[in-house]
């Protein structure tokens, strides 16, 4: 009787192993997929982050807030460091200064890159550069030449003076060293960049002790500094670490890259020329707003930017003045005007941006472009001979317009037509008209004196 229970209960048995083995299964693949989550959330959270933003371009007061800006939200969002890549033929010194303060009273460590190869370091960048923790040069890239004012001396009268020059030369030295000894970098190099606008290249500047080392590549960089303690505000000593970081770009703020984009001496050129032309077409033909909105708003953006950039007064002069001449060819059509236009246009563009300006420190490169000066005052110029070869062909024409238009132009009688009347069809019309001899009805007819709303017509020849 039990062995015929025990065989009775045996599939339960089985059934019920079969469900603990289950469960069982069950347990061990949800522990599989929590330390599979797990593994793959900690890199997440143990990789270091680093902050990231670029200056490319002229240091103006966009580019300075910018930076000044990325060392904040570096410092909000934790990051292990901010890497700056760098490539500026310098810039304002105000927002240069600022970007000096923001670096050496960050607590977060600043790394910045000169890269990649064939960019630099000028001018107003060497002291963004010396104001880092770890600065690191591409192969091919140069730093240097930081003289406020001409190399030799010879603006010196542009900025006020030789003692003008000279205060602002020690105060810029002072400047430089200063940054320089804080940082551990060589101060009598600094001053030299300054003094005798020196510029050495990557290897160069890593003898002279300008910079810590020479890498290719962004990436290069973070890992040659890993592990490296450096120095951040309020004297707290930090360990770099940087190896197979995660990266996280800091963007400008629109108001920011609008300001840095119109900081270009081309651009400033092109808008004062758009803003000068939309004026006087406003001007000579009223009522026609759009010339006169479009040359408002580029009157408005070059302003604008020209409060960014050193602009000389006078060379805005010779370029309005230049555009003048271009628009008088129009109604002279001498050809001398517009070629003293185009002279005018191109020798504006040339003196545009002032680069001895005392609070700039700029390489000789930093001025409108040839290859938008020239193309731009010749296309003014082209068009405006175009238009004065248009006007006088039209000038040599026969009128076709008014009463003058119609004499010599030939229609058909609609009936008799006599010296006491009679009418005409005439370039799509009926008109009144006399003749000295009878027209008989249908005859092709030609006007010959138009009086009032009378035509005097004789009988085509056959």
């Amino acid at each position: 009787m039990s062995e015929h229970v025990d065989r009775a209960s045996e599939p339960f048995r089985f059934a019920e192993a079969r469900h603990r083995r289950g469960r069982w299964g069950w347990m061990v693949l949800c522990a599989f997929l929590l330390l599979g989550l797990c593994a793959s959330a900690a890199p997440a959270t143990s990789s270091p982050l680093i902050a990231r933003c670029e200056l490319e371009g002229v240091v103006d007061a966009g580019s300075g807030a910018y930076l000044a800006d990325c060392v904040k939200r570096a410092e909000e969002q934790g990051a292990q460091a901010l890497l700056v890549r760098l490539d500026t033929p310098g810039g304002s010194l105000d927002a240069t200064r600022a970007i000096v303060r923001a670096f050496l009273g960050s607590h977060v460590p600043v790394l910045v890159w000169v890269g990649p190869s064939g960019a630099h370091a000028g001018s107003a960048g060497v002291f963004i550069a010396l104001a880092s923790n770890v600065s690191a040069m591409a192969p091919g890239t140069n730093i240097g030449a930081a003289h406020p004012v001409g190399a030799r001396g010879e603006d010196v009268d542009q900025v006020g003076g030789e003692q003008l020059a000279r205060k602002i030369e020690n105060d810029t030295v002072a400047f430089a060293e200063g940054i320089a000894r804080q940082r551990g970098r060589n101060p009598e190099w600094a001053a030299a960049a300054v003094r005798d606008s020196a510029s050495v290249p990557a290897d160069r500047a890593v003898e002279l002790r300008v910079v810590e080392l020479v890498a290719p590549t962004e990436a290069a960089f973070l890992t040659a500094v890993d592990g490296r303690r450096v120095e951040v505000a309020d004297g707290d000593t930090v360990m770099l670490s940087t190896r197979e970081a995660r990266i996280v770009s800091l963007e400008p703020g629109l108001s920011q890259r609008v300001v840095h984009a119109l900081a270009q001496p081309s651009i400033v050129y092109l808008l004062f020329l758009v803003a000068a032309l939309g004026l006087v077409v406003e001007l000579s033909h009223p009522g026609a707003v759009a010339p006169g909105l479009v040359g408002t708003v580029a009157l408005v953006l070059a302003l604008v930017a020209s409060a960014t950039l050193p602009v000389r007064s006078g060379a805005l002069v010779l370029m309005f003045v230049g555009l003048g001449l271009i628009i008088a060819e129009l109604f002279v059509t001498s050809g001398l005007l517009g070629a003293a236009g185009t002279g005018l246009l191109i020798l504006g563009g040339v003196f545009l941006v002032d680069r001895f300006e005392p609070g700039w420190f700029v390489e000789p490169s930093f001025r409108p472009s040839w290859a938008v000066m020239l193309p731009t005052a010749l296309l003014f110029a082209g068009a405006a001979a175009f238009v004065a070869y248009r006007s006088a062909q039209t000038r040599k024409l026969p009128q076709r317009g008014g009463d003058a238009g119609l004499v010599g132009e030939a229609g058909t009688a609609l009936g008799p037509v006599t010296p006491s009347g009679g009418e005409v069809f005439v370039h799509g019309e009926r008109w009144s008209a006399v003749s000295f001899q009878p027209i008989h009805e249908g005859a092709r007819v030609v006007v010959r004196a138009v009086e009032g709303l009378t035509l005097t017509v004789t009988e085509a020849m056959p």
